[in-house]
C-alpha cells in the first residue's frame, strides 16, 4: 500500500456454504481507497455490496484474496485483535443501525470510546460533539426506542463518526432519512474525508452517489465499472 491508502482489497473472493449450496458473494474484487477519498458502491441488492463493506472492516474474512487496512494484513490478526482496531480506527453505520436499546443516544455514541480505554468524561465530550453535529443534542439523554427513525439512523451515524476513525464504512446511511437531512449526512461524510478520513459508502441513490471522488458499481459479485464523479456534482 501507499502512504495514504487506507484501505486494500486484493482479489477478494467470499463464498459462503460448500458443495451444490455453495454461493458466491464477491469475485476476485480489488480495491483501493485512499486517505481523503469517498467511494461510493452501488449495484442490485444481492451484488454484494455488504459483504463488501464486511470484509473492508474485518468483520468477515474472505474465501481468498487478503484485505489490508493502513498497512496491516487482517489476516494477521486475532479475531478480538480485528475488533480492536475497528474501535480503534474503523467507523461502522449498519444497514440496521444495531443500536443498543438500553443506552441512550449518548451512551450509544459514546461506547467506542469507553471500549477504547478513553476517560468517561472525554468520551462523552466527543459523544455529544459529534451528535450536535448530526442535530440530535436535544434527544441525547432519550432512549432508541423513544426517538424516531431517522434520529435512531442518526444516532448510528454519530456513532461511526466519534474519535479518530480513518476508514468509515456506511451501508445505505441515509435510508431513513428526508432528502434535506441526507444531503446534510453526507456533508458530513465529506467533511470527514477532507480531513483525511476514507469512506466507503453504499448506497442506490444517485443523489448521494453524486457526493463521491468514485463510483464503483457491482454486479454478480464483480466490479463492472468504476467512475470517477465530475467536480461539479452534489458536492
Amino acid at each position: 500500500m501507499t502512504a495514504d491508502q487506507v484501505v486494500r482489497l486484493d482479489r477478494v473472493t467470499r463464498t459462503h456454504g460448500e458443495g451444490p449450496r455453495a454461493v458466491t458473494a464477491l469475485r476476485g474484487v480489488s480495491l483501493d481507497v485512499g486517505a481523503g477519498e469517498l467511494v461510493a458502491v452501488m449495484g442490485p441488492s444481492g451484488s454484494g455490496k455488504s459483504t463488501l463493506l464486511n470484509l473492508a472492516g474485518g468483520l468477515d474474512v474472505p474465501t481468498s484474496g487478503s484485505v489490508t487496512v493502513e498497512d496491516t494484513p487482517l489476516s494477521s490478526l486475532t479475531a478480538a485483535e480485528r475488533a480492536g482496531l475497528r474501535r480503534r480506527r474503523v467507523g461502522y453505520v449498519f444497514q440496521d443501525l444495531n443500536l443498543i436499546p438500553s443506552l441512550t443516544a449518548l451512551e450509544n455514541v459514546t461506547l467506542p470510546r469507553e471500549l477504547d480505554g478513553a476517560r468517561l468524561g472525554t468520551a462523552r465530550g466527543e459523544a455529544m460533539r459529534v451528535l450536535t453535529e448530526v442535530g440530535l443534542e436535544e434527544v441525547a439523554d432519550r432512549f432508541p426506542d423513544e426517538i424516531s427513525g431517522g434520529q435512531r439512523q442518526r444516532v448510528a451515524i454519530a456513532r461511526a463518526l466519534v474519535g479518530e476513525r480513518r476508514l468509515i464504512l456506511a451501508d445505505e446511511p441515509t435510508g431513513a432519512l428526508d432528502t434535506p437531512t441526507g444531503d446534510e449526512i453526507l456533508q458530513l461524510l465529506r467533511v470527514r474525508c477532507d480531513a483525511g478520513a476514507a469512506v466507503l459508502l453504499v448506497t442506490h441513490e444517485p443523489r448521494y452517489a453524486a457526493w463521491a471522488d468514485r463510483v464503483v458499481f457491482l454486479r454478480d459479485g464483480e466490479i463492472a465499472d468504476s467512475t470517477a464523479v465530475p467536480l461539479e456534482s452534489a458536492r
